[in-house]
């Protein structure tokens, strides 16, 4: 592992103000990986909490490349490392469903991504969580409230903090996809 990104994994989690540049630093990455690897990437989305407008957020962009298949994604971590990312094989390796990378700039994150199969589960879950954030602002309060409670108790853990999420997450998820099945 670099050095740069075991420092950039042990950032603290840090909330900041909703950045309306965050959209723009989002689609300039998107172009960018669209331009280099025009013929990888099904879509690419915008994630997370930076992608729900007024939501405070850690200030990583996190994005959703997705791909033909897993094989795509393994096949794809090389080429993006010589593009400006860093990744963990140790991590990835752990992950059954998605690949996780990410950029820093000056030791910070600025970017995830996460390669999943395009139209897949996972694909469908991190875009349905972002949805309902997006069309309901007392559940993106909630999950603000949420954020901002273990951000403080988690403060030096990004891992924990993750985690504590996962519960509430998924419990929008299950009903968000109950009440729209894929089609």
């Amino acid at each position: 592992m670099t050095q740069g990104l075991q420092a950039a994994i042990d950032e603290p989690v840090e909330l900041v103000p909703h950045d309306a540049r965050w959209r723009e630093l989002f689609e300039a990455e998107r172009s960018r990986l669209l331009r280099l690897f025009p013929a990888v990437f099904i879509a690419i989305e915008h994630i997370g909490s930076t992608a729900v407008p007024a939501l405070a957020a850690k200030p990583v962009i996190d994005m959703l490349g997705g791909v033909a298949s897993m094989a795509a994604a393994d096949a794809l971590v090389a080429a993006l490392c010589e593009h400006g990312y860093a990744t963990s094989a140790e991590f990835n390796a752990t992950l059954f469903d998605r690949r996780w990378l990410m950029r820093a700039s000056g030791g910070r994150r600025t970017h995830h991504l996460h390669l999943v199969v395009h139209g897949g589960r996972e694909w469908r879950e991190r875009l349905a969580f972002r949805d309902a954030l997006r069309a309901d602002a007392t559940l993106a309060r909630r999950y603000l409230a949420l954020k901002q409670r273990l951000a403080l108790e988690h403060r030096t853990d990004r891992e924990t903090y993750t985690q504590a999420k996962a519960e509430f997450v998924r419990s929008v998820v299950d009903e968000r996809l109950n009440r729209c099945p894929p089609t």
